[in-house]
């Protein structure tokens, strides 16, 4: 069997695993309005996926005081939970996060979701105990910054070069160059390619039958 690069690879959620983009765009264009702010664009209410919610709401919603941003939180959660049952993976994730592990790599989540709501998305699709390890925004720094990947490398004793960030947004890649980490861009999630190739990926994958190729012949 080839060797292993990479001992640990983290997936982001939304927009990676997850085929959630749309909905939770159309979410907090809805939390917005809800409070009185004007709808942001589909291209800015993408922008945001990724991040703590605090850092989301102030940049989807500018013209939104900060004093309505505990209303725009559970506004959004309200939008969402009623599209809860409508989400699902992307087809073929399953597959291949079961050939990672089958080659022994360490899998964890390194995601902009609360402790609660990824808790909640891994029970409903099935996925308890596939993942060895999850950092969330509320219980350690938002993306871009390194702290989540760091603390999923000193949790499993991996070096920043035997580490691999996988995700959908500029967010995603720039917290792993931050972490000193290989990185991967999918762009079949929240974010434009466009400022992509600035953060040198290794890849891009386009679907994830290309990821999932990817990582079997160099991960």
């Amino acid at each position: 069997m080839r060797p292993r690069q990479f001992d640990l690879i983290a997936f982001d959620w939304d927009g990676t695993l997850f085929d959630s983009t749309a909905i939770i765009v159309r979410c907090i264009q809805r939390a917005v309005v809800d409070v009185g702010g004007r709808e942001p664009s589909e291209r800015s209410a993408a922008y945001v996926i990724g991040m703590s919610l605090h850092q989301a709401l102030a940049h989807a919603a500018p013209d939104v005081p900060a004093d309505k941003y505990p209303e725009l939180g559970a506004r959004y959660r309200h939008h969402y939970a009623a599209h809860h049952d409508d989400l699902c993976l992307f087809e073929g994730v399953l597959p291949m996060l079961q050939a990672l592990k089958a080659r022994h790599h360490r899998l964890a989540v390194a995601t902009g979701k609360s402790r609660r709501g990824l808790d909640e998305a891994l029970h409903s699709a099935a996925l308890a105990g596939v993942f060895d390890g999850s950092r969330t925004a509320d219980e350690t720094a938002g993306k871009p910054h390194p702290l989540m990947l760091h603390e999923l490398m000193e949790e499993f004793g991996v070096a920043p070069a035997r580490t691999l960030m996988i995700g959908d947004t500029t967010h995603d890649l720039q917290m792993a160059r931050n972490a000193g980490c290989a990185a991967v861009g999918v762009s079949y999630g929240a974010h434009e390619i466009d400022g992509f190739h600035d953060l040198a990926p290794r890849f891009i994958a386009h679907s994830v039958r290309e990821l999932h190729d990817w990582l079997q012949a160099n991960a």
